[in-house]
């Protein structure tokens, strides 16, 4: 029985060695597919240094890269004044593109970099950048691992995009920057996602802001909108305004998205204005919904072992982000207050809720000879008061600002915190009481001397206040 199943295995076995085996021959380019080359010469003529070019061509298509170099480089050592020589350059990296791997890849940017600095004007510098944003895209990582190739391919993406945007490669170039996009983005929603999740509020809504505001083109946009406005909702109406605005904005530009409904009973419930919908942002959302594609099951599979992201809800529609927003600043952080001279400027430091600025110290002794900047002039008795901003007392009673509503925090106070909160204070008044009843009962008796009832003898009045005897 054994034996059967051992037979009825064998070929599997045979099958699969095969398969080793042709993958290992293909590896050592013993069945190399050629490829023709992308930009060859085509003018025939018995010249050497077109010789030489030729022959490194041949090298290239065959897939003998080293060898194709090497012809090159003797091709531009020998014929210094040749017409061939910044093709010879460019062909030298795309040899290095063609072989594929990390060193392969990092020569060739460095070879196109090279050819672009030298030959600015050539139809193949457009190429050539290009290629290095085709590099950069293809190392990219998924968008829960490492990003800095997926900012690298933005960079050079964008920079094939501002200096050659005639070319013939503009088209394509958008794509993958809109591609790059997408996985810069789904890496800033998942942050606020776990944020969210977490509890920070505040570190929540800033990456739901940075991604609608740097992507606006992201296939979830108008779902980190939604997180965003129900985290101004969760943080208490002090932010409805802000909740308004992220609402009216998931109407008016995401009018195919399925919390449209939602945004608008949210808005009437708030008792604000429902925008209209923005035409071409509809033509351009529905446009990309259709052209969505979803990867196969080999995809699939074989990303987890390449780490490719997918990039098939990518937008295949609207201008790519060309330019890095700052990020904003979480509600939690403390605004400055503007100073009394110039309302609505950015505040000095003077009024505002900070006293700690940055500057660059021309005399270095001041620091030993001047008081500290962040002293008051007037210190109380005794000891020294930090400024108005940030201790909170003002010198004019008129100054004082009105309280308000604490800021909120990323770190929410848990149920555990509350009641060993609660258990502190009960103990802390039990304490004080404790220490109330001792006092009171070590305290020393004191008596209290009644005066004597005055006497005849002792007491001698004026005759105009005796009191009259009384009438038999």
């Amino acid at each position: 029985m054994h034996r059967r199943n051992l037979s009825s295995l064998r070929p599997i076995f045979v099958i699969l060695t095969v398969l080793v085996s042709v993958n290992l021959l293909c590896g050592f380019s013993i069945f190399h597919r050629s490829k023709k080359y992308e930009t060859p010469i085509t003018r025939e003529t018995m010249q050497p240094d077109k010789v030489l070019f030729d022959r490194a061509i041949k090298n290239i298509e065959k897939g003998q890269y080293l060898a194709a170099r090497l012809t090159l480089n003797t091709l531009i050592n020998t014929y210094d004044t040749s017409e061939y020589i910044a093709k010879a350059k460019l062909a030298i990296a795309d040899s290095w593109f063609r072989e594929g791997d990390a060193h392969g890849l990092a020569q060739a940017e460095i070879e196109y970099k090279d050819f672009i600095l030298f030959y600015p004007t050539m139809e193949e510098a457009a190429e050539s950048q290009y290629k290095i944003c085709r590099i950069h895209v293809q190392q990219m990582s998924k968008p829960d691992r490492d990003n800095s190739e997926a900012q690298r391919a933005e960079d050079e993406c964008r920079i094939a995009i501002v200096q050659f945007p005639n070319s013939k490669f503009a088209k394509e170039v958008e794509q993958k920057l809109r591609d790059v996009q997408e996985v810069l983005a789904d890496k800033d929603m998942r942050t606020g996602l776990y944020y969210f999740g977490k509890g920070s509020l505040p570190a929540a809504q800033a990456r739901f802001s940075d991604v609608a505001r740097q992507y606006p083109l992201y296939s979830a946009a108008d779902e980190a909108l939604w997180s965003e406005a129900d985290s101004f909702r969760r943080m208490g109406d002090r932010f409805e305004n802000q909740e308004a605005d992220v609402l009216t904005r998931i109407v008016r530009d995401y009018p195919v998205s399925l919390h449209v409904a939602a945004a608008k009973e949210r808005l009437t419930a708030m008792k604000r204005p429902v925008p209209d919908a923005d035409p071409a942002a509809y033509a351009r959302m529905k446009f990309n919904l259709e052209h969505r594609t979803r990867e196969g099951i080999f995809s699939r599979t074989m990303g987890i072992v390449t780490g490719h992201p997918d990039v098939g809800f990518a937008a295949r529609d609207g201008a790519p982000a060309m330019a890095s927003l700052r990020p904003v600043t979480p509600v939690s952080v403390p605004q400055e207050a503007p100073t009394a001279e110039t309302p609505g400027a950015p505040g000095t430091g003077t009024v505002g809720v900070s006293d700690v600025g940055i500057g660059v110290v021309s005399n270095p002794s001041a620091q030993n000879q001047q008081a500290d900047v962040r002293l008051s002039s007037t210190p109380a008795e005794g000891e020294h008061k930090a400024s108005v901003g940030a201790s909170g007392i003002a010198t004019d009673a008129s100054a004082t600002p009105a309280p308000q509503a604490p800021l909120p925090t990323n770190h929410p106070v848990t149920k555990k915190q509350l009641d060993d909160y609660k258990k502190a204070l009960d103990k802390a008044a039990k304490a004080q009481k404790k220490q109330a009843d001792a006092a009171a009962k070590n305290a020393p008796k004191t008596v209290t001397a009644t005066p004597a009832p005055p006497t005849a003898t002792t007491t001698s009045q004026p005759a105009s206040t005796q009191p009259a005897a009384p009438q038999q």
